[in-house]
């Protein structure tokens, strides 16, 4: 069995090279399977509607003779849920979305893509699995929040503890459970 595609979708900002987006492209490419992580136009004052269509373009040019797996961070998150939200788009085999802001996160720069469509349905038209991963102690989405998005979502939820937003502050510059669930859905998802 081949190792799946995985697009890795980044957040508001763009996901630097010591992030564990950029390790997890570098590592699954290294172990046989094929890694896009494109650079959305523009990540410090991000376009819904330009962002969407270079996800689709990103989205086509997948290979249909692999799994395909979606693994989007952050504001990348909400980026998935107006693509699954939309009709007539092709289907990935698994999703991982991975420490969203909130909802209501009040930042001008990323408000075009507020409020995401919170679509169980779409959720399932665009992927066989979606599930969701967030750090306790989030400064950017509460406990509570994340909880009421899977929950709205009718999603699986794993909370990391002392995660924070999953990022390089927080220590995530490695993170081996997330290549073990992109080689072989292997869940709960866990800590660095």
């Amino acid at each position: 069995m081949s190792l799946p595609h995985v697009l890795l979708i980044h957040g508001w900002t763009g996901s630097g090279p010591d992030h564990w987006q950029s390790w997890l492209a570098r590592t699954v490419s290294e172990h046989g399977g094929l890694a896009d992580m494109p650079h959305f136009s523009d990540p410090d004052e991000p376009d819904l509607a330009t962002w969407l269509r270079e996800l689709d373009t990103h989205l086509e040019a997948a290979p249909a003779d692999r799994e395909r797996v979606v693994v989007a961070y952050s504001l990348g998150c909400y980026l998935w849920l107006h693509h699954a939200a939309r009709q007539g788009i092709g289907h990935v085999d698994r999703v991982l979305l991975v420490a969203p802001p909130a909802p209501d996160y009040p930042e001008r720069a990323i408000k075009s893509f507020f409020p995401a469509p919170l679509d169980p349905a779409g959720l399932r038209r665009a992927a066989t699995d979606t599930r969701l991963v967030v750090g306790d102690g989030d400064p950017y989405c509460s406990m509570t929040a994340s909880k009421q998005l899977a929950e709205a979502l009718r999603i699986e939820i794993d909370v990391l503890p002392g995660a924070a937003h999953i990022n390089t502050d927080a220590g995530y510059g490695e993170w081996p459970s997330v290549l073990k669930w992109v080689r072989s859905k292997t869940v709960p998802l866990s800590p660095r």
